[in-house]
């Protein structure tokens, strides 16, 4: 087999509906320039100060919390694809809303009314892939999902950096219309998989995956390993809010006026190096079969060491070194997360499951601005970097212990070279 032909093998036979996703990921992307410039948006558009910002950051993800555990229980009632249909294409709305009204507070208020409707849809599109695949193709399934993601947001920052200063109604008006682009891709070529969901039938191999009854409460509770996990996660999702957060500012203070314009190619250069590495790191950890929760270990040291490098050299050089670094941390972490999830959740329950664990989990993200402005206030931001070296090194220690204590909170044992 060739090298090529190795590397792209995950992303090979997989169903239909997964390339259509894909497509739709890269379409939405492309659009991304609302919520990677927010921090600017708000200090630079808004008038608001650092630590007024970081709090308007943090409402602006906590009415996603309701907006997720609504949408998971309109996923598992209703149906995936409708869910996504509807709420996407109101949040769409919003931003068209915001391109025609004078930037205010009004326009803050309309970014979270958008952020509470595609947080509604949020769990559908979990679900949807869930459905449509197994544990054998899912972590290729999930990386073919995040690499599109990824292919779009190359782009979209970088156009979105540009637009900023004189062009700044259109980065809303930019960011509806990809979005009603993409869901309607996914409402002429999918098919709602929620029918599926509950007539599939499932082997000893998928026994996590069996439908049973109950509470989304009671499936956690039989299954502490998901609970302790998406705490865990809780401080990876802190620590991961700081490169939209803290970078921009960081990249505004060193190099005043041109800060938009840097971090928006550092975002494109996430994006490319996402775009041109995640094939390859899921074909190695494929090939390695380095357990789940393992590789999400590696990738909080990468966290750590990429972001935490920025309390030490901060040039253009070191923006770009460390972000290189970190990328490859969110890779690792990003197609080993919802595999991990999805593999030890019942089927009659991905909606909720797949809403209630990602919203504490992005709890972190939510608190992570909001003390970060805090923190700044009594120190610099140099200092706040090797805090965040520090608290992601921890945090991947907690996951390495618990790897060693899977099976004891009610998971399943994964095959790895580990083992």
């Amino acid at each position: 087999m060739s090298i090529v032909k190795k590397i792209f093998k995950p992303y090979i036979g997989l169903p239909r509906p997964i390339y259509v996703i894909f497509i739709a990921r890269i379409v939405n992307a492309m659009g991304a320039f609302i919520f990677p410039l927010l921090a600017l948006i708000l200090t630079k558009k808004i008038g608001l100060v650092e630590d007024e910002a970081g709090l308007y950051v943090s409402l602006l993800g906590f009415v996603v919390i309701p907006a997720a555990l609504i949408g998971g229980k309109l996923a598992d009632s209703f149906g995936r694809k409708k869910i996504i249909v509807i709420f996407d294409l109101l949040g769409s709305v919003c931003y068209l809303l915001c391109s025609a009204v004078e930037t205010s507070m009004v326009t803050v208020y309309l970014i979270g009314g958008a952020s509470f409707l595609f947080g509604i849809a949020g769990p559908a599109h979990d679900a949807l892939l869930a459905d449509i695949t197994t544990p054998e193709n899912r972590e290729g399934a999930y990386s073919l999902s995040y690499l599109g993601f990824n292919i779009g947001f190359a782009l979209g920052p970088a156009i979105g950096g540009l637009l900023f200063e004189n062009y700044f109604k259109w980065i809303f008006i930019g960011d509806a219309v990809t979005a009603v682009l993409a869901t309607s891709l996914i409402l002429i070529f999918v098919k709602d998989t929620l029918s599926k969901a509950k007539e599939e039938k499932f082997d000893e191999n998928r026994a996590m995956e069996k439908h049973v009854e109950g509470s989304v409460f009671k499936v956690l509770l039989d299954r502490p390993i998901l609970v302790l996990y998406a705490l865990i996660m809780f401080g990876y999702s802190f620590v991961y809010s700081e490169w939209w957060f803290l970078v921009p500012l960081h990249t505004e203070a060193n190099y005043v006026g041109n800060g938009a314009k840097l971090y928006g190619y550092l975002a494109s250069f996430n994006g490319i190096v996402v775009v041109l590495l995640t094939a390859v790191v899921t074909a190695l950890l494929t090939k390695m079969k380095i357990h789940n929760i393992r590789k999400i270990a590696i990738g909080g040291v990468l966290y750590a060491l990429g972001l935490g490098m920025l309390g030490f050299y901060s040039n253009k050089i070191a923006f770009f070194v460390a972000i290189f670094i970190f990328t490859i941390g969110e890779i690792v972490v990003t197609v080993s997360s919802s595999p991990f999830i999805m593999n030890h959740t019942p089927a009659s329950h991905r909606g909720r499951v797949g809403a209630l664990l990602p919203t504490i989990i992005g709890i972190g993200s939510v608190l992570g601005p909001l003390a970060t402005g805090k923190i700044l206030q009594i120190t610099t931001i140099e200092v706040m970097w090797k805090i965040i070296l520090v608290m992601m090194l921890m945090f991947s220690y907690f996951m390495v212990l618990l790897q060693k204590n899977e099976v004891k909170l009610g998971g399943k044992v994964e095959q790895s070279q580990d083992d």
